[in-house]
């Protein structure tokens, strides 16, 4: 929200939710942006959230700490048009229930040397949709879960509203 804020070619819209709890509303509140909190009747059973879509003319549906897949029908009327970032390098450490600090945990508990986030398309599976973007950074031997979630976090900011501003422009050719 911040990145786009003054951006001429990319508009936040809407901003959709199932966690009534969700510091994202707060911050929708302060950039003036609609929200809306859905249950999973509402996103799963009715064509609410496809017709809001339709009726503000979205473009590209963007998903940040969304945990519940995407039903067939939203993604055959957003084919390609729906990204997600996870917080590491697929396909390592993907699919049902890995994330947040569950990824993290695996990645140390691995001794992993690297980590990493990716950027990819959404599909009807967990964290198995194309990849668009990865980007990595060095895990040091006495780096702990906050310290990988910091350099995790940081290149989510980085890298997913420049990955996101050029897929609307593809989009908008």
């Amino acid at each position: 929200m911040e990145h786009f804020k003054r951006s001429t070619e990319v508009e936040i819209a809407l901003v959709l939710t199932n966690n009534p709890d969700a510091y994202v509303l707060q911050r929708a509140d302060n950039f003036e942006i609609p929200s809306h909190i859905f249950d999973k009747n509402e996103f799963y059973k009715t064509d609410n959230i496809i017709d809001m879509l339709k009726n503000l003319d979205i473009d590209l549906i963007v998903l940040a700490g969304f945990l519940w897949l995407i039903p067939k029908r939203l993604i055959a009327e957003y084919p390609g048009r729906i990204i997600n970032i996870h917080p590491a390098l697929l396909p390592k450490y993907g699919g049902k229930g890995m994330y947040g600090d569950y990824v993290h945990h695996a990645v140390l508990a691995a001794q992993e040397t690297e980590g990493g986030i990716t950027i990819h398309y959404v599909n009807e599976s967990y964290d198995e949709g194309e990849y668009i973007y990865q980007a990595k950074y060095r895990i040091e031997k006495g780096d702990n879960l906050e310290m990988i979630k910091f350099k995790g976090q940081q290149l989510e900011h980085q890298h997913y509203p420049r990955i996101v501003e050029g897929i609307i422009k593809k989009i908008k050719k």
